[in-house]
């Protein structure tokens, strides 16, 4: 028996399939078989053995994606933007506080998921009841956080760079104003802050480094030594000659540096 991961979304969760006779490797698109019914996704993990038995049955991969498969993944795209400009329309009319910033659809387009923030409950009966009436199938409202809404849209971070939880990060981890302490950065909020308003998941990145750095908020050697206690370098030893070149192939120079490391002064020539 074979696994191969599975991601439906970019920078997702990674998921096993039984692979069965089927030779995949990394990017390939398949069909798969979820709970929701089939399912469009890429290869993210190749294929490895599997000697254990999971504890539960493992979903199967049914084909690689063909044409129709695309097709019908485009035609999904197109609902999604159509329920989307409606949802908003009826929020408008019904007055509810909401942010809805995304909808998903099932490849079948049996069932429209709609994600959206807010700052408390949100009782969507009624829009949700004319969502059925108008779009004709199963729908699913989620509220999710803000940093799930920035992994979604996806943007550019402070560095110039897509934000880490869009690009490669499959989970969110914990991120304290402690770590940016511990690294000496700046505690304005505005510069620790990432697209989504809380700290940037990138302070973990080297925070654990800076822990195991024993004296890493002492200078060096805390009593410089007094000048008189340095030992005098003989003449001889400490002035030498620096020959540069400056690479030209016609009128080639050279030019001459003495450098006195105790009286800190340079005599050049040409």
């Amino acid at each position: 028996m074979k696994i191969v991961g599975i991601r439906f979304k970019p920078a997702g969760k990674v998921y096993d399939f039984d692979i069965g006779a089927f030779v995949l490797t990394i990017g390939n698109h398949v069909i798969v078989e979820t709970e929701q019914g089939l399912g469009f996704g890429t290869v993210a993990v190749a294929p490895v053995p599997c000697d254990q038995l999971p504890n539960k049955p493992l979903k199967r991969v049914i084909r690689l994606a063909n044409e129709k498969d695309y097709q019908q993944k485009e035609k999904n795209a197109k609902i999604e933007k159509n329920a989307q400009a409606f949802c908003l329309k009826c929020l408008k009319e019904l007055d509810l506080k909401m942010n809805l910033f995304s909808v998903e659809s099932s490849f079948d387009t049996s069932k429209l998921t709609f994600y959206f923030t807010a700052e408390g409950r949100i009782d969507f009966r009624q829009l949700v009841k004319v969502l059925v009436k108008e779009l004709s199938v199963r729908i699913e409202m989620r509220q999710v956080g803000i940093r799930n809404q920035a992994k979604m849209c996806g943007g550019l971070g402070r560095c110039g760079r897509e934000i880490c939880c869009s690009l490669f990060m499959d989970k969110f981890w914990p991120v304290s104003i402690r770590m940016a302490k511990d690294q000496s950065l700046s505690l304005n909020p505005t510069k620790i802050s990432g697209q989504c308003g809380r700290l940037m998941c990138c302070l973990t990145y080297e925070h654990g480094i800076y822990q195991e750095i024993p004296c890493r908020n002492k200078s060096i050697r805390e009593d410089p030594p007094e000048i008189s206690d340095i030992e005098r370098i003989p003449e001889e030893e400490y002035y030498e000659k620096i020959i540069f070149n400056n690479n030209s192939t016609d009128n080639e120079t050279h030019k001459e540096i003495g450098i006195d490391l105790n009286m800190k002064k340079y005599q050049g020539a040409e």
